[in-house]
């Protein structure tokens, strides 16, 4: 999916906040589109690699675009940018990661760099990511009491070791030598999956 110059879809109803990040990848490293709304949004997302999106906007909200890209199968990954601070609803919201409002320029540009990292793995890994991007971001915005009360944050607790347990019986029922092999696979790009 990442190609050679990454393509950036920037999200906003608010035009300078849209112009201030584009200015973080100015430099030719990255192709950057615009967006100043979520139906603009959706005619732009089929081109995007990695998709900053802001959570509230009139007419289509960032969840509603959210939903329709995921509704789409379209392999990119999101990244909500907003100054809603994070409730325990975004357990169901299917972003990558969650950025709050105000973000500098190398919060913007680390982010897309590790989302375009996290494409070149697996579903799997994918989602134990996105899983523990919510939990962390609960976790710094919530109370150990709200935390503990929480159907929702228990339910990613659940989920997160799920997904840990696949991935050591994946990790442990290959060899030393397949699993250096696909490790090394990962860091020069030659995985063909």
């Amino acid at each position: 999916m990442a190609t050679a110059q990454p393509t950036v879809l920037l999200v906003d109803d608010e035009r300078d906040v849209v112009d201030v990040y584009a200015l973080a990848f100015t430099g030719g490293e990255y192709t950057v589109l615009k967006a100043y709304s979520g139906e603009e949004a959706l005619e732009k997302v089929d081109d995007a690699d990695i998709v900053l999106l802001d959570r509230r906007m009139p007419g289509l909200s960032g969840q509603d675009v959210l939903d329709e890209i995921r509704n789409r199968g379209l392999d990119v990954r999101v990244a909500m940018v907003t100054a809603v601070d994070p409730d325990f609803d975004i357990a169901d919201m299917d972003f990558d990661t969650y950025l709050t409002k105000p973000v500098s320029d190398d919060e913007l540009r680390a982010t897309v760099d590790e989302l375009l990292t996290l494409s070149e793995y697996d579903e799997q890994v994918r989602e134990r990511f996105a899983v523990a991007e919510k939990l962390a971001v609960l976790e710094a915005e919530k109370t150990e009491n709200e935390l503990n009360a929480s159907a929702e944050y228990a339910q990613l607790q659940a989920r997160a070791a799920e997904l840990d347990a696949k991935s050591s019986e994946t990790f442990g029922s290959m060899t030393t030598e397949t699993f250096e092999k696909a490790l090394s696979e990962l860091d020069d790009g030659t995985n063909t999956e």
